[in-house]
């Protein structure tokens, strides 16, 4: 099809990434003609024809970069103007990763730094380039550490935001962006919104290296493991988390996005709430190994957090925890199957 053809058009930035990856595989199955920007010269798991229509490699920290990748798919052509601009863009891309590579402090310049540069210069040629609405990707590590120090009753409501007090700087940089977005919403009319995401997993995703999150580093981990061998777990196991399963968080971006009642910031997660161990028990439940856990030393973050998604159910009358059946329990073992997989082949 030419572009000209599709109906829409959607820009996914960070769309080599494990969300992005999927959320622009389902923007494509619904017809959009999609392109995806990030550093990677490629999904590291998606075939790029499956995910995408064009696929460019570029450094978002650039601002030169990020106004070529805005430019809508029909810009290019004479006599373009803003009714040709993106339908739909999805800010996705950050330097992050998970508590190993954020709770450490070792990363903390380069994590602020390169995702603060994204932000601004995202918010910036959305915005010049006539761009219709805009997505940004926030977190629930923007929510005040002193409301997650009961691992048993965290409070992540959306307006407990403030005082701010984030536990990371990772943290930090997604309120400033927050607040970014929210600016160029009241002064230059950008059509925004912003939704924080509690910990999302899935395959497709980071499993190995430091970057992976706690979901995919137990199933790496329980996979990897021998019948009677110990699997480490960092910290006591007490605290506390919810984990939404990726086709869960797209479905609920997507109906966040193209409603007009809200422009957030709003939850997006699972209220689902398991300790640590208890997530290491479900995997090794899953794979059939008689393992047990060791805890050892290691980042940790808050001792609570769980997604409140009562506004969410309120403004666009869904519950993300629900979809398609998928609870905690059935995503780990696709995440796990996925996983054992890679490790195996």
């Amino acid at each position: 099809m030419r572009i000209d053809e599709y109906k829409k058009s959607a820009l996914v930035l960070g769309g080599g990434g494990f969300i992005g990856g999927h959320l622009a595989k389902r923007l494509k199955q619904e017809g959009f003609w999609v392109r995806i920007v990030d550093i990677k010269e490629k999904h590291e798991f998606w075939n790029t024809n499956d995910i995408c229509n064009e696929y460019i490699c570029a450094d978002l920290t650039d601002p030169r970069k990020m106004s070529l990748a805005m430019f809508g798919p029909k810009q290019h052509q004479a006599k373009a103007n803003s009714q040709d601009s993106f339908d739909e863009v999805y800010q996705l891309a950050a330097d992050m990763g998970g508590a190993g590579y954020i709770f450490t402090g070792e990363n903390d310049a380069n994590v602020m730094h390169s995702s603060a540069l994204i932000n601004l210069n995202a918010a910036h040629y959305a915005s010049q380039f006539g761009v219709k609405r805009i997505f940004y990707s926030s977190s629930a590590c923007i929510y005040p550490a002193h409301n997650q120090l009961d691992p048993n009753n965290p409070n992540c409501a959306e307006d407990s935001a403030y005082p701010a007090d984030p536990d990371s700087e990772y943290g930090w940089e997604k309120l400033f962006s927050e607040r970014l977005y929210a600016a160029y919403a009241r002064n230059h009319d950008l059509d925004v919104r912003v939704a924080r995401f509690h910990n999302i997993f899935g395959p497709q995703g980071t499993w190995a290296g430091g970057k992976e999150k706690a979901p995919a580093a137990m199933c790496r981990k329980v996979a990897e493991d021998d019948d009677g061998e110990e699997i480490e777990v960092w910290g006591p196991g007490t605290q506390t988390r919810s984990f939404l399963y990726i086709d869960n968080c797209v479905e609920a971006v997507l109906r966040f996005m193209r409603q007009d009642n809200h422009i957030g910031p709003i939850n997006i997660g699972s209220e689902e709430m398991v300790s640590i161990n208890q997530l290491a028990e479900l995997v090794i439940d899953i794979s059939g190994k008689p393992l047990t856990i060791k805890n050892i030393k290691g980042p940790l973050g808050v001792n609570g957090r769980n997604s409140d998604n009562n506004l969410f159910r309120s403004v666009i009358g869904y519950d993300p925890s629900k979809h398609k059946g998928i609870d905690l329990r059935k995503g780990m073992e696709k995440t796990y199957n996925w996983i054992k997989k890679q490790i195996h082949e």
